[in-house]
């Protein structure tokens, strides 16, 4: 289920960086929260959806190793996005 254009294009103005960043790391994350938190909607009322509770955790896999990377290379702006977006904190393994 994709998200819808007007919250995404929204999402992505809200987080980017520079006009027309698309693809930062922040907007990225940002877009998975999104989807995040909608997938999430859907299984509290379809409890059973086995489909999609797998792709909310391949979904949040993929958010979290996103999360390391803006962690290992500038610590500040991790920290502002999860702030923003009221996230916990990625402990490093």
């Amino acid at each position: 289920m994709p998200l819808d254009k007007q919250v995404k294009s929204k999402v992505v103005s809200d987080y980017a960086r520079a006009e027309g960043d698309t693809g930062s790391t922040e907007v990225q994350i940002a877009v998975m929260q999104a989807r995040i938190a909608q997938i999430t909607d859907h299984l509290r009322t379809h409890p059973k959806d086995f489909h999609s509770r797998r792709g909310l955790l391949l979904l949040v896999g993929k958010r979290r190793r996103l999360e390391a990377y803006l962690r290992n290379k500038d610590i500040t702006r991790y920290r502002e996005l999860i702030k923003s977006l009221g996230i916990r904190e990625v402990r490093p393994r």
